[in-house]
């Protein structure tokens, strides 16, 4: 039987996950696991151009481990590590910043964004792409599941193998994308894009307060329950596609054209189906942190195995680049 290719990705522990995340890639890792090795990383290294306070990092790390234990990643199906485990991936990163140019790197979104509002960015997140391809090549990774938005990132994993390739011969898998094309961007509760930034999330883990909260404050028009409403054109609706299914989900669609809801009841249900998808979430992820020691050693194994395969990889890399004399 012919082994399994290897997904890698990264998670970045920047605190409370909300629905968007999870419907935009941590719902797929679950899905995927069976189908492939999979190599889910918490990039600690990665946050440290946003977060510098010891006791933020070290709690949305543990917080994003309980998050995907809590929604079903198996660490016997997967293996979840700390970036900062697996130090082998700073030292290929420099050597790949060593064939990077300058030039290069400021086409990277995350760069011209920041220079785009006026902003000093750190050399971190400067040459955060790199430390990602190092992340990702390291592993002799063969996917990489991304939205396309963040398509770039495997772009320049992909063009960094190449020129380590071409410099020194056949050393790296060159990785593919896989989009997650099948989730749209998830909107908010004021129909933008859900995301911390504009305060309109549902959090992933609410309790049945925050959910109805949440739910209710979704911005609707003012159209009065008997006249006809366009379901794609609604706010509410549109978390109905991800939340409510089977016949309920088309009979809803049928009394949105027909003029036969108002917004209120379509929220009700809404808030029903969410909490139907996220209570048992929230109460495993409850039972998990009632012993944090133990879901802690999850990650010190993963930190294990995936140093080991790092180390492995970077005794090939050392010896080629010239830097094992002995």
């Amino acid at each position: 039987m012919a082994s399994k290719k290897i997904l890698l990705s990264g998670v970045k522990p920047t605190g409370r996950p909300h629905v968007g995340n999870y419907f935009g890639a941590m719902k797929q890792f679950v899905e995927l696991q069976n189908e492939f090795e999979s190599y889910i990383f918490i990039a600690d290294l990665h946050a440290l151009t946003t977060v510098q306070n010891k006791e933020e990092l070290e709690e949305n790390t543990a917080g994003v481990l309980l998050d995907y234990m809590a929604i079903g990643l198996d660490p016997k199906n997967v293996t979840i590590y700390k970036q900062s485990d697996v130090p082998q991936v700073a030292e290929l990163a420099w050597i790949f910043n060593c064939l990077t140019t300058v030039p290069y790197l400021e086409r990277a979104h995350a760069y011209k964004d920041a220079i785009a509002n006026k902003k000093e960015p750190n050399v971190g997140l400067f040459d955060y792409p790199i430390l990602m391809a190092a992340d990702i090549l390291i592993q002799d990774t063969d996917v990489v599941p991304v939205g396309q938005d963040q398509k770039q990132h495997v772009e320049i994993a992909r063009d960094t193998a190449q020129k380590f390739n071409n410099a020194f011969g056949e050393t790296f898998k060159l990785p593919d994308v896989l989009i997650l094309d099948q989730v749209a961007t998830v909107p908010g509760t004021d129909g933008r894009k859900m995301s911390k930034s504009y305060g309109n999330t549902i959090p992933l883990f609410a309790t049945d307060e925050e959910i109805e909260k949440a739910v209710m404050s979704i911005v609707t028009d003012s159209k009065l329950p008997d006249e006809p409403k366009d379901p794609e054109k609604d706010n509410v609706f549109a978390l109905h596609k991800l939340f409510t299914e089977g016949p309920e989900f088309a009979e809803l669609r049928d009394r949105y054209e027909a003029g036969k809801i108002g917004y209120k009841e379509s929220k009700e249900i809404l808030i029903k189906n969410i909490k139907k998808v996220i209570t048992p979430m929230r109460e495993r992820r409850q039972a998990l942190e009632e012993d944090k020691q133990a879901v802690l050693e999850v990650l010190k194994s993963g930190g294990k195995t995936a140093r080991e395969r790092a180390e492995k990889k970077m005794e090939e890399v050392r010896k080629l680049v010239g830097l094992k004399l002995y």
